[in-house]
């Protein structure tokens, strides 16, 4: 018998046991014993299985994706458990997704444990489900349930499912005895899911259906063929089973599979860096947030989420009063949005403080700097915190752009100091950039790793650069989309050709959404530093000039009427560009929406690669992360650099070469991008 699937024989029950840790997945060996247990099972009256450890099974085993299916295939599995003439029963805890589910389908009752969550992740991972799932799912629960399961990857809770009708008890207590209480009463097993009817659904729901998934997943394709797959359900289980499974092993092959198990993998692997092996995180408890802006509120939220007791610094009582009453009401919003409860709301507000006192930061473990990027003003804020703080206290910086080496001057223990760089909203935005000074000890950089874990954040570690990962790739980005704008292009041209490639938004758009001041300020730092043969465009000087910052006072890149944040093109700024490209003596052409995409994805491979190469981060995978976390880029894309392995980073060279060739002496191409 598998050593990771075993049978035990009580009286009528069998006990079929998975142990295949961490997540119990169906790998190779575990569909051989799964099948094996099916004959040995045959004198038991019922037969049940269970899995050990903290989870039913919560998958496949990914990492056997990329070879031909070995045998015995899954749906022959599964399969032979529902034709078995012993009805097995499913006993569930923990999460029960993917192949999981489909075992427990494939079972003739489901019994769990009633904080079960249940799912199918694959369309998470650009596949549709590949042993049975959508074929089962609607003859289980009906088509409109399935749909937001399957298409939509939503998990959802035991007694939701129950509702459903896909289970059959939901309990509290021990499984075991469930198990044994229900098959006690000699229950007649129902007909195979399999061979149940699905109720028709009227094709305006289908076609509806498909136009949310369309626009929502802006240009993912694995919703529609969850969608796709479902509707085969309608047809004879013996006919749809296996195109979903020749579906679900041809898109194992796609593009868009391969970069979202890129991505799915890139999170786990980040999450250990070298620079923290062998490190133990310190113990933090409280925290000190300097700056109770927009920043340092949401910075206090996330924490406060985390189970952190904080204490925001501020100027004066006045802003103190205030940083509280912003804090309270992002707290608020989480409870309307019914991602808290008003229990765990009144916890976290309890845990707040907000003072205009630096001594009130004598007790905490951990401090965050959160005000404005000034290099003189945040010296200060660490002064301060010196004099206060315990001499082992961490000491955090949350600068976008400065050298932290700069900002920590003076400061002593230097091992204690660190950059933690949020994304705003800090307490919705998923990345946190760790950065690394050369002075930083390990166990420093693995506490801003737990920290990381416990407020969930995707923490990637940088080294120090100018803008770190994420704001350095940004600049450049944004630099080459300033070139084609000078050379040709408008800025609803570029912006549209980066939504088609599944952006959510532009780089004129999430301008004007964030506001043009940021990036002036940051450009007027740079200019004693600009390479001077390094070309400059000056346009979004002249619209800043002239109080066009985006958004927020209506005009910016493009022109927004009154509570409307839809862009506009506005004639002003199109004048202004052609003014520009006129005095500069550039002759414009047209760019196709293809060459756009293409020359700004070029840029940021390029850019990613010369990190890597610099020891600014550890891989590309950490460059990936970083733009799929906190810049929007596709995650069905894989990241910048994921997606140039896909079309070749040979092409990839080139395009950067043409690029660099049209603006010369602006652009270091990394010196090996194919070995990025």
């Amino acid at each position: 018998m598998s050593d990771v699937v075993t049978v035990e024989h009580n009286g009528d029950i069998a006990w079929v046991t998975i142990c295949n840790p961490p997540v119990n997945a169906t790998s190779t060996a575990v569909r051989a014993g799964l099948l094996e247990a099916v004959s040995k099972v045959a004198t038991a009256k019922y037969a049940v299985i269970e899995c050990a450890g903290r989870t039913f099974v919560a998958g496949g085993d990914m990492s056997e994706f990329d070879a031909p299916p070995a045998l015995p295939h899954l749906p022959d599995v599964y399969q032979a458990i529902e034709a078995s003439e012993v009805p097995f029963l499913a006993l569930m805890h923990g999460n029960v997704l993917g192949g999981g589910f489909e075992l427990a389908m494939a079972c003739a009752w489901r019994i769990a444990d009633e904080r079960t969550k249940f799912g199918l992740p694959e369309v998470n991972v650009g596949l549709v489900s590949g042993a049975g799932g959508t074929q089962r799912l609607p003859r289980l629960i009906g088509m409109e349930g399935a749909v937001e399961i399957a298409c939509q990857g939503k998990m959802i809770s035991a007694d939701n499912l129950a509702e459903l009708g896909g289970l059959d008890k939901v309990v509290g207590n021990d499984l075991r005895t469930a198990a044994i209480e229900f098959l006690s009463k000699s229950p007649v097993p129902p007909s195979a899911v399999s061979e149940r009817f699905v109720e028709p659904i009227p094709n305006e729901f289908l076609t509806k259906k498909a136009a949310e998934l369309e626009y929502s997943t802006k240009g993912q394709l694995s919703p529609l063929h969850n969608l796709a797959a479902l509707e085969w359900s309608l047809e004879p289980f013996e006919i749809g089973q296996p195109k979903e499974r020749a579906l679900h092993l041809e898109l194992r092959q796609s593009a868009e599979s391969k970069a979202l198990r890129h991505v799915f993998f890139a999170q786990r692997s980040i999450a250990k860096p070298s620079a923290i092996k062998g490190a133990s995180p310190r113990a933090v408890n409280h925290i000190a947030i300097v700056g109770g802006g927009l920043m340092g509120a949401g910075i206090a939220t996330a924490c406060l989420s985390g189970g952190y007791q904080v204490t925001i610094i501020e100027q004066s009582p006045d802003a103190a009063e205030r940083a509280y009453e912003r804090v309270s009401s992002l707290i608020d919003g989480g409870v309307k949005r019914g991602k808290i409860n008003a229990a765990k709301r009144d916890a976290q507000i309890a845990s707040l403080n907000c003072v205009a006192d630096y001594s009130q930061s004598t007790d905490c473990d951990l401090a965050i700097e959160a005000v404005f990027e000034d290099l003189e003003v945040k010296r200060l804020v660490f002064k301060s915190l010196a004099k206060h703080m315990r001499a082992d206290a961490i000491l955090a910086t949350n600068t976008s752009y400065l050298d932290p080496m700069q900002i920590f001057e003076g400061i002593e223990n230097q091992e204690r100091c660190v950059g933690l760089h949020f994304f705003s909203p800090a307490h919705i935005m998923k990345l946190l950039e760790i950065v690394k000074t050369p002075h930083t000890s390990p166990d420093v950089l693995a506490t801003g790793f737990a920290i990381g874990k416990t407020l969930r954040k995707v923490s990637v570690l940088s080294g120090i650069c100018d803008g770190f990962i994420g704001n350095r790739m940004l600049t450049a980005y944004r630099r080459e989309a300033d070139y084609l704008l000078a050379d040709g292009a408008m800025p609803h041209e570029i912006d549209a050709a980066v939504r088609a490639f599944g952006m959510p938004m532009g780089p004129y758009e999430l301008q004007d959404l964030t506001g043009l001041q940021i990036a002036w300020a940051n450009r007027k730092r740079q200019t004693s530093s600009r390479p001077k043969d390094e070309r400059y465009i000056s346009i979004a000087d002249q619209l800043c000039e002239a109080d066009r910052l985006g958004q927020k006072n209506g005009k910016g890149w493009h022109r927004y009427e009154e509570g409307d944040r839809q862009p506009k093109r506005d004639q002003y700024v199109e004048d202004l560009i052609l003014a520009f490209s006129k005095a500069n003596k550039i002759e414009r052409r047209s760019f196709t929406a293809d060459e756009i995409s293409s020359r700004l994805m070029a840029v940021l491979a390029n850019e990613g690669a010369r990190i890597i190469q610099e020891g600014i981060a550890e891989n590309a995978e950490a460059v990936d992360m970083v733009k799929v976390n906190g810049y929007g880029f596709p995650k069905w894309r894989g990241g910048p650099m994921q997606y140039a392995s896909q079309i070749g980073w040979a092409e990839s060279f080139r395009i950067m070469q043409n690029v660099a060739k049209e603006s010369p002496n602006s652009w270091v191409i990394a010196a090996s991008p194919t070995n990025a």
